[in-house]
């Protein structure tokens, strides 16, 4: 099995770890907020708290969409830099997530973790989206 060949399921199954882990912190999330504020809290500080991460994870979720999309329909799936790019942002933001979700680190970390890992790779895909099928040439 060559190198860009086992690059394919590599990318595939770490998106999908990051996935899983966003959608756990979804569900967690009532933890994870508790975490971001001091012990002794107001609901409001609450609130604002939990729309904050609310946003950050839908964001997450809206750039795999875009990076689910870009690999499913062909355009990325055999391109081995943007691979390699998903890869390691991927594999990384599984690691980074899982110490989010169970060292309970601030939220403010999670936008550090989504600028690096979801939105470079995702950023890639779309310009490889736009060159593909933006950027062709209509017959005459």
């Amino acid at each position: 099995m060559s190198a860009i060949s086992s690059l394919i399921p590599a990318r595939f199954l770490t998106i999908i770890a990051h996935l899983v882990i966003v959608i756990t912190i979804f569900w967690t999330r009532e933890n994870n907020v508790k975490a971001c504020l001091p012990l002794e809290f107001t609901q409001e500080q609450y609130n604002s708290e939990d729309s904050k991460l609310v946003v950050a994870l839908s964001v997450t979720l809206a750039l795999f969409a875009i990076e689910l999309v870009g690999f499913f329909s062909g355009v990325s799936m055999f391109n081995s830099s943007q691979g390699l790019l998903s890869t390691g942002g991927h594999a990384s933001g599984t690691v980074a997530l899982l110490f989010f979700l169970f060292e309970r680190w601030e939220c403010a970390i999670y936008w550090w973790i989504l600028a690096f890992c979801s939105v470079l790779p995702a950023f890639v895909e779309i310009l490889l989206l736009i060159a593909i099928f933006g950027l062709k040439k209509k017959p005459l």
